[in-house]
């Protein structure tokens, strides 16, 4: 376990260490303090209807066009869990 954390909404989620490995394979430029900073102040949260929640936060990259922050969570029996995180130009 990497962390786990109460987002905005007052519900736990959880960074495992085999999603935090996917992140970093993928994605190295996140860093866990800017996952944390999202899942507790979101910009926003989508919900696509299907267990999973999209949490925003923007953050400025020097090098990168893509300044929020996307992090999914999907939640199994009311317990969240971070999916992975990555940059997108906008919030859809």
């Amino acid at each position: 376990m990497i962390f786990e954390i109460i987002d905005k909404t007052g519900r736990k989620i959880k960074l495992t260490k085999e999603q935090w490995k996917h992140i970093k394979r993928e994605h190295p430029e996140i860093e866990e303090d800017k996952i944390k900073i999202t899942l507790q102040n979101p910009i926003r949260i989508i919900n696509n209807g299907k267990n999973k929640h999209f949490y925003y936060q923007y953050f400025k990259y020097k090098k990168l066009p893509s300044s929020y922050l996307r992090v999914i969570v999907k939640y199994l029996n009311g317990s969240g869990y971070v999916v992975t995180a990555y940059l997108v130009k906008y919030i859809k």
